[in-house]
């Protein structure tokens, strides 16, 4: 995996998640699929395999380039922005 250069911007603490689910999938009635992280501000969004696809609303509402796999056992980031694992 090569490091984007969205990485270096990133706090340098993984900021704390702000729920440990899909609160816009809850909201809605939905049941998120796989979560995501955003390593800019801790939202906690749903994957693109999700119906509504909140992790990359969040990015496309926010800018924040980069998130990584919020699901036990799983160690990926992902940037949005340069489409590839980061």
């Amino acid at each position: 995996m090569s490091e984007c250069p969205h990485v270096p911007d990133l706090p340098r603490l993984e900021p704390a998640p702000l729920s440990d689910t899909c609160l816009e999938c809850l909201a809605v009635g939905s049941h998120p699929v796989q979560l995501r992280l955003c390593l800019t501000c801790g939202h906690v969004g749903c994957c693109d395999s999700s119906p509504y696809r909140h992790a990359t609303g969040h990015f496309e509402e926010t800018g924040h380039p980069v998130m990584r796999s919020f699901e036990p056992g799983e160690s990926w980031s992902w940037c949005f922005v340069d489409l590839h694992l980061v």
